[in-house]
This record gives C-alpha cells, sequence and structure tokens, in this order.
C-alpha cells in the first residue's frame, strides 16, 4: 500500500509518479545532473523501454533533456534540466515529510533501528552487486 500512497500524493500534487520522481532524483544526484540512459535505467530498476516512455513524458515537461554522450555517440543521455530540478526540490520537502507521516511517525527508535537491520539484509540479498560498496553507509529514512 506504501508505493501506491506515495504515487497517489505526487500524482495530486505534480501529476508525476512515484517513478517518475525517482528518475528525476537519480539524475539530480549524478555528476553533471547527467547519466547515460543504460545507467539510469540500472539505477532505477526498468527496462529501457518503460524508462524511455517516462523520459519522454518528462521531456514534454521541460524537465528532462536527452542527448547524445559527447564520450561516445553511441550513447544516449539524460539530464534534469533546471526547471525540472527546481520542480524537484519543491516536491522533496513535501515528498519527504509524507514518508515521514506514513512510515517513521508510528515507529520507535527500537522499531527504526528493526526496520534497518532487516532492511539491510534483505538489500543485501537483492542487489549483491552493489552491496559490498554501500555496506558503510546508513539506510536513508526517506
Amino acid at each position: 500500500m506504501l508505493p501506491g500512497a506515495l504515487d497517489a500524493e505526487l500524482n495530486r500534487r505534480a501529476r508525476i509518479t512515484l517513478f517518475d520522481y525517482h528518475v528525476l532524483a537519480m539524475l539530480s544526484e549524478a555528476d553533471d545532473r547527467t547519466l547515460p540512459m543504460s545507467e539510469l535505467a540500472g539505477r532505477s530498476n526498468a527496462s529501457l523501454s518503460r524508462l524511455s516512455h517516462v523520459v519522454t513524458k518528462l521531456e514534454s515537461r521541460g524537465w528532462v533533456q536527452r542527448s547524445q554522450s559527447t564520450r561516445d555517440l553511441r550513447v544516449t543521455t539524460a539530464s534534469i534540466t533546471v526547471e525540472g530540478l527546481d520542480n524537484l526540490q519543491d516536491l522533496a520537502v513535501e515528498h519527504v515529510e509524507h514518508v515521514r507521516r506514513l512510515v517513521f511517525d508510528g515507529l520507535d527508535e527500537r522499531d527504526v533501528a528493526d526496520l534497518e537491520r532487516v532492511g539491510k539484509k534483505i538489500l543485501a540479498r537483492l542487489d549483491e552487486t552493489h552491496w559490498i560498496l554501500k555496506q558503510s553507509q546508513p539506510v536513508a529514512s526517506a
């Protein structure tokens, strides 16, 4: 139910999905706010066709721009635009608060520690390739 609740809130506020938001967030965190489409697909756990559809939608809003890589002309990159970054930043404050209300406000410190411990175990099994690099980083709360 959590993904549906987060999706509904983002749709109400900005007519975007949780997946759209995630794509924007991945681009905003990348060097130069740009990623090859194949890497963005990997980071967002999406097929290239699904990602391409979402990037097309975000491009039509002026939030994302596609171009050829300057390093390899065979590679298409996606970049978040200034307008996209502004919108993401506006959405992020309330999105994080919404996650906090739905998930963390009902938990005490022990519950949060248990959630982190269990989440790390699940993540280690789902993402063994990247888990080694992320072991020392704390699990983000939102």
